[in-house]
């Protein structure tokens, strides 16, 4: 057994840098972030007082204290400075008030996300169905929450709660989207949307659609280079049917319908019709 530990040890050692080890402990635990962003859906959507009526302020408090310390390890974790540093304490503070204080206005969006859904599908016989049923409104209500603090520049957190969202619906959407009211993913399953993809309001895809990247340009050591724009721009009004790719930084003009299964790797002018 000794040999074994020792293996094993040293294949961690070899891909991940010495923060592994000596700030281990701050790893966001993605048991305990999964079970607070459930409780967090289940606020939004008002589940929490059907479940419990006797719910009070001091519950939802009691869960952003939680919230505060997954963030605060999450920022420990990768933060350059010591461990468990002063700067991290007061940034994990204030990002979870901040976060909290904007729950009304992510509620706001996924609000507008199930009435986009109800209105948008004859299959929908009252707006509770696509609330309680619907794996777009789940996937997207992750997102919106995670979206918060990936731009406040928290990680793990907000790719454990997408990569969850992702395992429960098949529909993929990176925490760093940026997407405008009144979304609405019909079906779902196989949806892919990258990081840096900017989607305007009243967009509708069906299932199987890519918003993804056409290529990635190599740094000098032939890695992918981070933090550029990649990935589609869709402006207001467009619907994108199922199982269509469409690649790279170009823009889908506002009002403009894509059929299915196509491949489209250059501007769509507005309110085209492919």
């Amino acid at each position: 057994m000794d040999d074994i530990f020792t293996q094993l040890t040293q294949e961690l050692k070899s891909t991940f840098d010495k923060n592994f080890y000596t700030k281990a402990r701050f790893i966001p635990s993605a048991t305990d972030t999964i079970d607070i962003f459930e409780q967090l859906k289940d606020w939004l959507f008002q589940y929490a007082l059907v479940d419990k009526p006797h719910a009070t302020a001091q519950d939802l408090h009691a869960l952003s204290l939680r919230l505060e310390k997954q963030i605060k390890n999450s920022l420990c974790f990768l933060c350059t400075q010591q461990a468990d540093c002063d700067a991290c304490t007061t940034k994990a503070h204030q990002i979870t008030e901040d976060f909290f204080k904007q729950l009304p206005a992510i509620q706001r969006l996924v609000l507008s996300d199930v009435t986009a859904a109800y209105e948008g599908d004859p299959a929908a016989v009252n707006p509770v169905e696509p609330l309680l049923c619907y794996p777009g409104i789940l996937a997207i209500t992750f997102q919106r929450m995670a979206h918060f603090l990936h731009v406040r520049g928290v990680r793990l957190i907000p790719r454990i709660v997408t990569e969850y969202a992702h395992s429960k619906t098949g529909i993929d959407i990176h925490p760093g989207a940026q997407i405008g009211p009144s979304f609405f993913i019909d079906h779902g399953t196989g949806t892919v949307i990258g990081e840096t993809c900017v989607i305007g309001a009243n967009v509708k895809l069906y299932q199987g659609v890519t918003l993804g990247a056409k290529s990635f340009p190599l740094d000098e050591h032939g890695n992918p280079v981070k933090g550029i724009k990649r990935h589609p721009n869709i402006e207001d009004n467009v619907i994108i049917y199922a199982e269509t790719t469409v690649l790279g930084n170009i823009t889908i003009g506002k009002g403009s319908i894509i059929g299915a299964n196509k491949w489209i790797t250059a501007d769509v002018p507005p309110n085209s019709k492919i």
